[in-house]
């Protein structure tokens, strides 16, 4: 720890580059769903990395109008406002040639001061976000101004103490994002695999078998309620975590902000105890959002459905089935509400289905199954792995341990 020593970030020779806030800045007319160059917003910088999940572009003009703001490979990015502190690094893999911030971030550029997956580490670690929090002003909306950011401090080993540093916890980081690829692949194979089997007959010659019936959705799967737990049994820590509706995003379960209890109410059914690889759905808000269970000692809070298969082997059809973007469009349209549209359970049931032979569903199950039970312990492993390295990380960057 001799060897280390403490910077503030404006006595390096760092660039914190803002984005282009001028009379060029571009307004609503001028994104589009495709162009010439990403245009970040809130949803693409993530405490988890890149998300390019919801892109907007702007045209080859406008980004010739523009002066700051614009990423080089191997610049890190910065939220700065709003939700502060979420980073990025925007390395050669990533397949976007021309990317922009927006007037909520702010680009760091380091002019190899020092190993820039260190930089890129420390400053997603909670050394340095917690001064973030210390530092950030305004309460409608955080922000945290260039100024103070050069005023926030670095500890620095020598280089290669820096590099092998960097390298134990980007090694962890790629191992997380091969699982996320891998886990996106798998979401597509499911959704070709439905299609083909259930949408375009292809295994039965292109048409549809002629013992295959007219149901509904209740007829292979139960939707089954959530609890309303009451606030005045929420605790600060306890073994079981509330899934909420913003718990249940498209594709993955989320714990962020999850409430705690302690004691399961004694009136609440058997089935709000969650189990890993349950189905879950949303029915208010943001309809129709459908994810795994990856973690244990879940309870089911209301607005919130389990969509538990009348058959086990039903589990990936069930899944696949509530993923498709037309079945979700099915949901939105009999959604009801006008300031929040809220999802009925019992007239999702009602939904007309065309439901496949056992021994179809059977067979569909046995070969394909093994896709649900990969996508889960994948998410399990990356949330594992992200722990180990958020616990690793301040220690190796304050000396704790010596690589």
């Amino acid at each position: 720890m001799s060897e280390w020593k403490t910077y503030k970030l404006g006595e390096l020779p760092i660039q914190f580059i803002d984005g282009d806030r001028g009379k060029n800045y571009p307004k609503g007319d001028d994104f589009s769903k495709v162009g010439h160059c990403l245009f970040l917003n809130a949803g693409n910088v993530t405490k988890n990395g890149w998300d390019f999940s919801e892109n907007v572009y702007i045209s080859e003009e406008k980004d010739n109008l523009l002066r700051n703001g614009k990423l080089e490979r191997g610049d890190i990015v910065l939220t700065t406002r709003g939700t502060v502190g979420n980073v990025v690094l925007y390395t050669d893999d990533i397949p976007y040639k021309h990317i922009r911030i927006n007037s909520g971030m702010v680009i760091i550029r380091n002019n190899n001061t020092c190993y820039n997956p260190y930089l890129y580490q420390y400053l997603r670690s909670y050394l340095f976000l917690g001064q973030v929090q210390q530092f950030q002003s305004g309460s409608a909306q955080p922000q945290i101004p260039i100024s103070t950011l050069k005023k926030l401090t670095i500890s620095l080993p020598h280089l290669a103490e820096q590099k092998r540093i960097a390298d134990i916890l980007s090694a962890i980081d790629d191992k997380i994002e091969l699982n996320r690829r891998i886990n996106a692949n798998l979401e597509q194979q499911a959704q070709a695999l439905y299609k083909s089997w259930f949408v375009d007959f292809e295994p039965f010659g292109g048409k549809m078998p002629e013992d295959w019936k007219e149901g509904t959705i209740s007829n292979i799967v139960d939707l089954l309620n959530g609890f309303a737990f009451k606030s005045s049994d929420f605790v600060e820590k306890g073994l079981y975590k509330l899934i909420t509706i913003k718990g249940v995003q498209d594709g993955n379960m989320s714990l962020d902000g999850a409430d705690f209890l302690d004691i399961i109410p004694p009136k609440m059914p058997q089935w709000c105890k969650l189990k890993k690889e349950d189905i879950l759905l949303s029915l208010t808000g943001n309809v129709g959002r459908c994810c795994l269970v990856d973690t244990e000692n879940c309870l089911l809070n209301q607005r919130v459905a389990k969509l538990h298969p009348k058959e086990e082997y039903n589990r990936l059809f069930v899944y696949a089935l509530f993923r498709q973007e037309d079945m979700k469009a099915r949901m939105i349209s009999i959604a009801r509400g006008t300031a929040q549209m809220n999802l009925s359970p019992i007239e999702t049931g009602k939904l007309p289905l065309i439901i496949p032979s056992n021994e179809v569903l059977k067979d569909f199950g046995n070969r394909f199954n093994n896709i649900i039970h990969t996508l889960t312990n994948n998410i399990v492993e990356s949330s594992y792995l992200a722990q180990l390295r958020d616990t690793l990380l301040p220690k190796l960057m304050s000396g704790g341990i010596k690589v």
